[in-house]
């Protein structure tokens, strides 16, 4: 009785699986299959399930003036230089927030979480005065000041439950061994982090590469528009909505976060200490 009431709530367990599985992919499916239909057949009542027959002038809008390609060019930098900083001062606060005990540590931490609870819309204001008086607007430089102060707090507090989580007898017991404190860190426990560095990584790459507020006000140029923005290009009052650019522009901005997740997603594995110390 007991094997059978396990099978069924394995296979209701997987039927679950499925049906989440199916609702999350439908909405990518219907951005593709939408960005190769033709504008009769995305304004049609009837819904079209298949691109069959479609047509690739969606995509050929796109790729019209050569917009997309410096969007695409700006968007890089940005984002690649946000990982790249964030991490660096990220993993910083982390080991001496999680490592050492110092007046101030906890104040610290809750002020993390309270930044975190501010309205970006709250401060445009005083983030465009900054970047105007330091002459960084329409600058690459601007926006990944902007962008990694957006995305540090939770980078930080991410990395340090990582961090906490390494057991501190791994440094000890290579201190022993010879190892300075400092070769002790960088030898057992940094590789042990990997984790914990591709994870809070993906989270601000996915987070700068999509986001749209903070570059419609520091990047007003139209060569030096971000993809996001660059995609509410076709939107016109006149004109209405060109959703078949909109879906083709949108399936070409989702690929490199695609590729990007697949490059680093064998680091995405926790419990690598798991067993490393015996009690």
């Amino acid at each position: 009785m007991s094997k059978r009431v396990s099978r069924s709530s394995r296979t209701m367990a997987n039927l679950a699986g499925i049906v989440v599985f199916l609702l999350c992919v439908f909405p990518v499916y219907w951005m593709v299959n939408t960005s190769l239909l033709t504008r009769r057949e995305i304004r049609s009542p009837d819904p079209t399930w298949t691109p069959l027959g479609g047509t690739l002038d969606n995509y050929r809008r796109v790729f019209e003036g050569g917009q997309f390609l410096d969007a695409l060019r700006t968007s890089l930098m940005v984002t690649l230089a946000t990982v790249v900083v964030a991490l660096a001062f990220a993993f910083l606060a982390a080991v001496a927030v999680a490592r050492f005990r110092f007046r101030g540590r906890r104040s610290f931490v809750v002020a993390l979480l309270l930044i975190q609870m501010i309205p970006v819309e709250g401060l445009f204001i005083s983030q465009y005065k900054m970047l105007e008086s330091m002459q960084l607007l329409n600058t690459v430089l601007g926006l990944t000041i902007v962008y990694v102060a957006s995305v540090l707090p939770f980078t930080v507090w991410t990395l340090r439950g990582f961090v906490a989580g390494v057991p501190y007898e791994l440094e000890e017991a290579a201190m022993m061994d010879g190892c300075s404190r400092f070769q002790a860190f960088f030898k057992v426990t940094f590789p042990l982090l990997a984790p914990g560095l591709v994870a809070t990584g993906v989270f601000g790459f996915i987070q700068a590469w999509n986001e749209f507020t903070l570059a419609v006000v520091v990047m007003t140029s139209d060569q030096k528009k971000t993809l996001p923005v660059w995609l509410s290009t076709f939107t016109d009052v006149n004109r209405g909505t060109d959703w078949g650019a909109v879906m083709a522009g949108s399936t070409l901005i989702a690929i490199p976060v695609v590729v990007f997740f697949l490059i680093v997603q064998g680091r995405m594995v926790s419990g690598l200490t798991a067993g490393a110390v015996k009690g």
